[in-house]
């Protein structure tokens, strides 16, 4: 939910980003459609201008063009979320197809969602989905975000139960990541 307030940010200071989400979950719930009422599974549905009454509005956030949406490594859809995709102009690519995916034109907010990752490599996970990429592809992938000098602002998000130390399992390769993005 912290991107509706970044994106927020990017517009008042004179941009018009588009957005990059990795996540292993659509993010395009709404109220009317989530079964488990989890306000994370609405950000990105928010974001491109659903009941902009609820937030949006409030915070003065514009919605961002379908066209101007990329999902990247989305695998676990609920129904209603697979439905709306499959009508909706929101952009999708794998996340190892970044390199070759042609991203949105303008500003990128990148919104990295640790369990785009594969639920084998990051043990933990709340919402874990299998069949995802490794951490060092999603490291790849934002360096080679970062390399296009496009990304005007990053978010990362992650839910997961204590004590199995994913931070520190995750935390070297996106520091390569950022360090390399450079």
């Amino acid at each position: 939910m912290t991107s509706l307030g970044t994106v927020t940010g990017l517009q008042r200071a004179g941009l018009d980003p588009a957005i990059v989400w990795l996540d292993a979950h659509g993010d395009v719930q709404t109220l009317e459609t989530t079964a488990s009422g989890y306000l994370g599974g609405l950000p990105l549905r928010l974001l491109a201008g659903y009941r902009p009454e609820l937030i949006a509005t409030r915070l003065g956030l514009r919605p961002v063009a379908e066209q101007q949406i990329m999902l990247a490594g989305a695998r676990d859809l609920d129904p209603p979320e697979a439905t709306y995709l499959a009508g909706a102009r929101i952009r999708r690519a794998g996340v190892t197809d970044l390199a070759s995916a042609k991203l949105p034109a303008g500003p990128l907010y990148v919104h990295v969602d640790l369990d785009v990752i594969d639920a084998a490599a990051l043990p933990g996970l709340r919402y874990p989905a299998p069949g995802g990429p490794g951490p060092d592809q999603v490291a790849d992938a934002l360096r080679r975000l970062l390399r296009t000098g496009q990304v005007a602002a990053a978010g990362l998000a992650c839910t997961w139960h204590p004590g199995h130390n994913a931070a520190a399992q995750v935390a070297p390769y996106l520091t390569s990541a950022l360090i390399a993005g450079h």
